[in-house]
């Protein structure tokens, strides 16, 4: 006998009752960003509360706990490492998320998140029976409102790509290429038309709740705030190592001007010019482009040191081995990297772009604070930090108290349960719970 709808939200509030969950990430591993790490740690948080998740993912392939199922989704890996920007033989068009991905990118456009929505609104159109809610990560393709219709769905949204989009467009000295850039970013529209009609979107920062709804249209009462979290007990200090002298780390996932690597690098020239022990450890890969093309302007090829495909032990070692974790972001929804280094215990310099100052604290308590955008600024706070080894060990001290304080996968997880829930009691929801045989 069916349920009534009184006992149906009472199965989706109760606290001790079991969801399963089909969670979206075209692009998830963690080396490609925040994303990546989101996904891999939400994940398994929400399989330590004893939820099923089941991860429908395309390239790079995200890294799961054993416990959590992928179903891979093949892109055609236009945007590979190894030849990124290629463009499709015919007979690799098989299906209709094929032809979305390679006209876009004929016109110029990214079209991951087009594609991606199309293929999992398929594959999830055959299991609407199977699961409670779809969470979908930031991609936001238009297939996301056909999944929508047929399965509860909410979004996180980690912060809006129109900033991305503006920030690599102001740095584009030709007219053409700032053309170029706008119509690679043609698939923000799309995020935004389909964000503002979604039902609930889960936001890691207030600034970035701002920011969606003044660049995106997302009503306010749709949005809710869920921090991110970090593993303290991995992310930890590590006192038995000893610290380079003059030793900076960073992490760029990416080399794009919101990211702000460049005035780290401007910074570092200059600061060796007062200091031959300056060296910096960068966690990610290089790669041809802007940034390279500056080291190798400013002579600091030899005194840079990239680091990529370790596990997060060997992370929390190199900072234990640096003196100063810096993040030079433009902008940051939230910024991953900067609770991880405060967790560890190092002193972290970072600017006042975006969510930054509402993550990392105040000034000279939890962090080191310069103004985004400034090399000079970065390179007094950097010397500020470094000359000053009492200050640097205050700063570490209360920054890791902030973040454990503050931020754990467990808490993160929990709040987003909660969210779910209330997603699964709204009216239309539990007519779809009913109708796919899940009440």
């Amino acid at each position: 006998m069916p349920m009534s709808a009184d006992a149906a939200v009472a199965r989706v509030l109760d606290p001790d009752s079991p969801l399963k969950i089909a969670y979206l990430t075209y692009r998830g591993k963690p080396h490609v960003g925040g994303q990546g790490v989101y996904t891999r740690h939400l994940t398994k948080a929400l399989v330590d509360l004893g939820h099923t998740v089941e991860v429908y993912g395309g390239q790079p392939y995200p890294v799961l706990d054993e416990r959590i199922e992928l179903h891979q989704l093949p892109s055609l890996d236009l945007w590979n490492e190894h030849y990124p920007g290629r463009l499709p033989a015919y007979w690799e068009v098989k299906t209709k998320g094929d032809l979305l991905e390679t006209l876009s990118h004929l016109k110029g456009t990214f079209g991951e998140p087009l594609a991606f929505s199309s293929r999992v609104h398929t594959a999830l159109k055959a299991r609407q029976r199977d699961f409670d809610l779809v969470h979908d990560n930031q991609c936001l393709g238009y297939g996301i409102l056909g999944i929508e219709k047929m399965i509860p769905t909410i979004v996180t949204l980690h912060h809006p790509i129109t900033r991305d989009r503006a920030l690599e467009i102001a740095h584009q000295k030709t007219w053409w290429k700032k053309q170029s850039i706008a119509r690679w970013y043609a698939f923000v529209k799309m995020q935004g038309r389909v964000a503002s009609r979604m039902p609930r979107i889960v936001v890691v920062s207030e600034n970035s709740i701002k920011d969606i709804h003044d660049d995106m249209g997302v009503s306010y009462d749709r949005m809710r705030l869920v921090p991110v979290g970090v593993d303290p007990q991995l992310f930890q200090p590590m006192p038995h190592v000893v610290r380079q002298p003059g030793r900076l780390i960073t992490t760029a996932s990416a080399d794009v001007a919101l990211k702000g690597l460049a005035y780290l690098l401007e910074a570092m020239a200059k600061l060796r010019t007062e200091r031959d022990d300056i060296r910096l450890t960068i966690i990610g890969k290089p790669r041809a482009g802007a940034s390279a093309d500056l080291i190798d302007k400013l002579g600091l090829r030899p005194y840079i040191d990239f680091v990529s495909g370790v596990p997060d032990e060997r992370i929390v070692e190199l900072y234990a081995e640096a003196e100063l974790a810096v993040v030079p972001s433009l902008y940051e929804g939230f910024s991953l990297p900067a609770i991880e280094a405060m967790s560890t215990g190092i002193c972290l310099v970072a600017t006042d772009g975006g969510a930054l100052p509402e993550v990392t604290g105040k000034d000279g308590e939890t962090v080191l604070q310069c103004t985004a955008g400034d090399a000079e600024a970065l390179a007094a706070t950097i010397r500020r930090g470094l000359e000053d080894r009492t200050l640097r060990a205050k700063v570490g001290a209360a920054g890791r108290q902030r973040v454990v304080e503050r931020w754990s996968w467990q808490h993160c997880a929990q709040l987003t349960v909660d969210q779910y829930r209330e997603v699964l009691a709204m009216p239309h929801n539990v007519e779809k719970l009913r109708r796919n045989g899940r009440l």
